[in-house]
């Protein structure tokens, strides 16, 4: 039986891609919002493609405020984009 592919959709574009692919930005109960690299760690996800105009656009439609449910400041975004930068990630 072949093995079932976990999907997610991307907050910024809205496309459905393989979770592998995606890169999980966390919302953990301890505060922060931070991009978590291994998946793994615990609290609210959300899904962002990895390439950096998916992040602007989650930005635009607050994509990230509708999956926290949570208005997010704008140094959030800030640190997200230099962690995405600092990242493996193109």
């Amino acid at each position: 039986m072949a093995k079932k592919i976990s999907m997610r959709q991307c907050v910024g574009c809205g496309e459905m891609k393989n979770k592998k692919d995606m890169m999980r930005v966390l919302k953990s109960a301890e505060g922060p919002i931070v991009l978590d690299m291994t998946g793994k760690k615990n609290g609210r996800g959300a899904y962002l493609c990895m390439n950096k105009e998916c992040l602007v656009r989650a930005r635009k439609n607050k994509g990230l405020e509708r999956s926290f449910k949570m208005s997010i400041p704008g140094e959030i975004y800030e640190n997200l984009e230099k962690e995405f930068e600092e990242g493996e990630y193109e």
